[in-house]
Order: C-alpha cells, then sequence, then structure tokens
C-alpha cells in the first residue's frame, strides 16, 4: 500500500510533518519499535511506529533516523503521548533523511495502526499472489513442467510471508519454500504427516490446524486428479470414491500460520495453490509410467522362470533409465508390500504401489525426487519394487548397501499407522542385495517371505528383512497364539508378580543377565550392581520359577519367553 493511502485514512489519526514529496512510497509492513537501535529487526519497506521512549535529549534524534534510512524504512510515525509532541529535532532529522514523518494522535492506538496496514499490505498481496498463480497454473497445464512445487512455495514466501513445505504421506520432505528450512526436521515432518492422515481418516474437512513442537502449522491436502495414471478406480484416478483408495498417496501442503481466522479469499488462494502442486504431481506420476512397465516386464520375466540372460538383457535396458550416467551395472533389491484392508472391497496393489514410490528413496541418490530411480509394479494385492543399488560392494566398506527393514519401517511407522486407522495394514518385506540377473527370482521369494513373516506380527505397519529368515525370529511368529501365551506365562508370570508386590527388577536383570552370555561381571557393571546383590536375584529368579539359569536349555527357553512376549 501507498503512505499517501496511510494520510486518506481519517481513523489512523495521522498528521504528516514531512515528506510531502515521499508519499507514494510503498509500505511493504510494520513495526513497533523503542529500541536506540531497531536495525536487526528491520529489513525495509517498513512503517516503524514509536513512542519515542528511546529519546533523552535532542542529540539522539539524529542517530535513530540515520539508522532507519539506511536499513530502508518507508517512513516513521511518532505518537504524541510520551512527550505532548513530536520534538523539532526529530522533524529536521527525517527531513535530512528524506524520511517522511507522522505525528499520531494520543487517541489513536498504534495497534489500530497496525492492524490497518497489515490487513491492507496482506490484501493486496494475495491479490497479486492470485495473478501470479493464475499464471503460472495455465503454463502447467498447457506447457511444460514449469518449476515444480519449489516454484509456487517461493511465491508464497515471497508474497505472502509464509514459510510452507510438500510432504509425501509418510512424513519425506519433498519441496519447501526458499528460508523456510528446507531441512524440516524429520520428526516434525513425520507429526505433521500422522496429524494429516489420521484427519483425513476421520472425515475432517482442510485445512486441518495442528500445533507440532509449540508452532501451529496449517495442513492442506493435495489431491491427485489422476491424469498421471490414467487408469480410474487406482490410488488418485477419477473414479476412486472411498478416502482408503488415496490417503496413502496423497500429498500434503504445510503451512507455519493458523489458517483458522484468514479471510474467505486467502483460504481459495492457498486451495489454488495445492491444485498447482497437484498438476506437477501427476506430471512426476505420468513420468513413472516407463519405471513402472519396465519393472512389470522384469517381474514377469522372473516369475515365469526365463532365462537369467534374458532377465539380464531387460536388466541392461532398465539400468540406464534406472541409474542415469551411472555407467556401472547395478546390484538389486526386491522389497514387497502389501497393502490390506478390512473387508476387502477396496484393491490393494494399486495402493501399495503407489505407497512404495513415495516411501522408497535409493539411498546414494540426491535432489527433490530421489524416488524417480525406483522401478514398482504391482501383481493382485502385492506391490513389487526393483531397487537399483550402484555396484559397490559391501566388502569395500565392510558394511551392507542397500535399504534395512527396520530403517524403512522407523520412518514410516507412525505417520503411516494414522492412515491405516483401525481397519488396515501395511507389511513390508526387503530382500538381501543380489548381483545378478540368476539372484532376483530368489530375492523376490525371499523378500515375499520376509514380508510373511511381518504380517505375522502385531501393529498396523509391520516390516521384515532377509536377515530374519537365518534366525529363531523366524520361527516366533509363527507360534500359535495360545501356546506362546501359555509358554512366556509359566516362565515369565511368577517373576512379574514378584517385581509387583518388591519392585525387586528381576524381569530386568534377566533380560540382562541373558544379554551378557551369562557374565556375572559384564552384567553387575551394566546393571550397576554388585556381584553379590546380581547373584541373590538370579537365585531368586531360579527360585520363582524352578529353573538353573547354569543350563543352556533353561537359558533358551527364557530367552525365547522374553522375545515372545
Amino acid at each position: 500500500m501507498r503512505l499517501r493511502a496511510l494520510l486518506d485514512t481519517d481513523a489512523l489519526g495521522l498528521l504528516l510533518l514531512g515528506g510531502e514529496d515521499e508519499l507514494d512510497r510503498t509500505v511493504r509492513g510494520v513495526m513497533t519499535t523503542d529500541l536506540r537501535d531497531p536495525s536487526r529487526y528491520l529489513s525495509g519497506g517498513e512503517l516503524v511506529l514509536t513512542g519515542l521512549a528511546w529519546r533523552r535529549d535532542a542529540t539522539d534524534s539524529e542517530p535513530f533516523v540515520r539508522i532507519l534510512a539506511s536499513a530502508g524504512v518507508t517512513a516513521l510515525a511518532a505518537g504524541e503521548a510520551e512527550l505532548g509532541c513530536v520534538p523539532e529535532d526529530l522533524v529536521a532529522a527525517c527531513a535530512r533523511h528524506r524520511l517522511p514523518l507522522f505525528a499520531v494522535n494520543e487517541s489513536v492506538a498504534f495497534a489500530t495502526i497496525t492492524e490497518h496496514v497489515v490487513r491492507q499490505v496482506s490484501g493486496e498481496r494475495a491479490g497479486d499472489l492470485a495473478a501470479v498463480v493464475d499464471r503460472h497454473r495455465r503454463m502447467m497445464t498447457s506447457g511444460p513442467a514449469g518449476g515444480g512445487p519449489d516454484v509456487v512455495l517461493d511465491l508464497l514466501g515471497s508474497d505472502l510471508d509464509l514459510r510452507a513445505w510438500v510432504l509425501s504421506p509418510a512424513g519425506r520432505l519433498i519441496a519447501g519454500s526458499p528460508g523456510a528450512e528446507p531441512g524440516l526436521p524429520s520428526a516434525v515432518c513425520a507429526a505433521l504427516a500422522g496429524e494429516h492422515l489420521a484427519a483425513v481418516r476421520t472425515g475432517r474437512r482442510g485445512p486441518y490446524r495442528v500445533a507440532v513442537g509449540g508452532t501451529t502449522y496449517s495442513l492442506f491436502p493435495i489431491r491427485s486428479t489422476g491424469r498421471g495414471t490414467g487408469t480410474a478406480g487406482v490410488a488418485g484416478a477419477p473414479g476412486a470414491r472411498d478416502v482408503r483408495e488415496t490417503v496413502l498417496s496423497d500429498w500434503l501442503l504445510a503451512v507455519e500460520a493458523d489458517a483458522g481466522d484468514w479471510p474467505a479469499e486467502r483460504l481459495d488462494l492457498l486451495e489454488g495453490v495445492t491444485q498447482l502442486i497437484s498438476v506437477e504431481r501427476d506430471r512426476r506420476d505420468a513420468a513413472r509410467t516407463v519405471r513402472r512397465r519396465l519393472a512389470q516386464e522384469v517381474l514377469e520375466l522372473v516369475q515365469a522362470g526365463a532365462a537369467p540372460g534374458e532377465i539380464a538383457a531387460r536388466l541392461r535396458v532398465a539400468a540406464p533409465v534406472l541409474l542415469p550416467g551411472l555407467g556401472a551395472a547395478p546390484h538389486w533389491q526386491v522389497v514387497v508390500a502389501r497393502v490390506e484392508w478390512d473387508g476387502g472391497e477396496i484393491e490393494g496393489g494399486p495402493v501399495a504401489q503407489a505407497l512404495l514410490e513415495e516411501i522408497l528413496v535409493d539411498p546414494l541418490s540426491s535432489g527433490p525426487e530421489p524416488s524417480d530411480r525406483i522401478a514398482v509394479a504391482h501383481t493382485g494385492e502385492e506391490a513389487i519394487a526393483l531397487v537399483p543399488l550402484p555396484a559397490v560392494s559391501s566388502e569395500h566398506d565392510g558394511s551392507e548397501a542397500g535399504l534395512h527393514a527396520d530403517t524403512l519401517l522407523a520412518a514410516v511407522r507412525d505417520p503411516l499407522s494414522a492412515g491405516l486407522d483401525d481397519d488396515g495394514r501395511l507389511t513390508l518385506g526387503v530382500s538381501a542385495s543380489v548381483h545378478s540377473a540368476e539372484g532376483l527370482r530368489g530375492a523376490l521369494e525371499e523378500a515375499r517371505h520376509a514380508r510373511r513373516v511381518a504380517a505375522a506380527r502385531a501393529g498396523r505397519v509391520c516390516a521384515a528383512g532377509h536377515q530374519e529368515l537365518a534366525s529363531h525370529v523366524l520361527l516366533l511368529p509363527f507360534v500359535p497364539d495360545d501356546v506362546r501365551r501359555a509358554f512366556t506365562a509359566r516362565l515369565l508370570d511368577p517373576l512379574r508378580d514378584y517385581d509387583r508386590r518388591h519392585r525387586a527388577e528381576l524381569i530386568p536383570t534377566l533380560e540382562a543377565f541373558l544379554d551378557c552370555d551369562g557374565s556375572w561381571t559384564r552384567c553387575a557393571a551394566r546393571l550397576h550392581l554388585h556381584v553379590n546383590t546380581l547373584r541373590y536375584r538370579v537365585g531368586r529368579i531360579e527360585q520363582l520359577t524352578s529353573r538353573d539359569l547354569s543350563r543352556l536349555e533353561d537359558k533358551l527357553d527364557f530367552f525365547l519367553a522374553l522375545r515372545m512376549s
């Protein structure tokens, strides 16, 4: 807004004391201060309101006005309540620095002026941004890509001073506006995604207002139009009617603001922003078509028992698409996912496919869309991902490259559990990496077997990796529940009852003793106990259970009971 408009508003009680030739200056914000040096809080374009408490004598006016002028302040408005009038030394200093000066009548509160300026400036910015967004939308819907979500978030930041981020349903950071901390902590991203999914599942209307870590955010759903998939009835397609078909694949826009008191015009503008981002989302979905087709072809060859040479030829075609520019034959991992809803009326394969494309990330890639190097197919109720890994063998650094089930689970469990609510489950199985086409069939079976192990566990989101298939852990999920309960109760209930009555900590002592392989000194050091105290506790465990912890068989029984409890 212009300074002239402020002067023409009688309710603000402003009297111009100097700067008649500068009334066409633009006001971009307002700040109230009585600091002698407020420069650290100024960014330029402000109307500064001051009660003159910083002024002790006439010599203070010149340095104060010089600081404001150097910071690019638009004008100064001085209140008359403190001194009864605006001192002449301040008028003269403003004239020297060509800084417009207003007197504020003592009957007018600074809050009144601040509210008026903020309302006017925000309204004008929203109108300007709406026009920009509309032009950008036309460019993106009729021509080549317009720069992705980052461009739109840049508009929000520069024109509305809004910090915003685009997140996946699993809490992956897809884009952030400049100055909005693109590295938003992963815990905050996961919490925001979980709140969004929970709100969608309970049928609340967006935007959803949530508080995370003492900061208020407004969450706007970004719903896919389905133009990127081309198939009605799958996640994001026009024929999808049940919220469960899209809840695990739709993005969200998180804005650091409380939209509860926003005018309808601003809410409509943010709705337009989400539609604009949705267009980019559809483009990315369409770009995944080739990768999906490659994954489907390789999967069909593997399941049909094709010759390794034929599979290898297909992989050579896929590698440049999935790992452009690397020039080395990759290793591969297979991830199998299944999404199941109570009732079974929703097809789970497409939902799991869209979800895997969001949560699987090539660990060595970079950029705003690292999952574009993942190829995911679906068959029946299953989604199967081929995850390419550059040919860096584990022998080089002593570690195993690629995806790990526990890491994958930790990253997505909390937010996705909210989206699955109380009627859905996601189970994941991860294979070891294989170095050739001959290993793909085994990797697929390994991932499927690991997923079945995960499915036998409790919880809305479960994952298992290939490491667990060569361990006793593989057997535990398949023990019938009644056998599991009877076995653990016979061994552990006497200890739990004793701990409840005496606070003796026998269960933690047992766990530590077994974890230390029965070493008295190591276990005592871990528990910060004297060895004699440890011997007393172990003796009490043996007495209550009629077992002998020096015998391998009894140690094994206790170990399994603790794992199954």
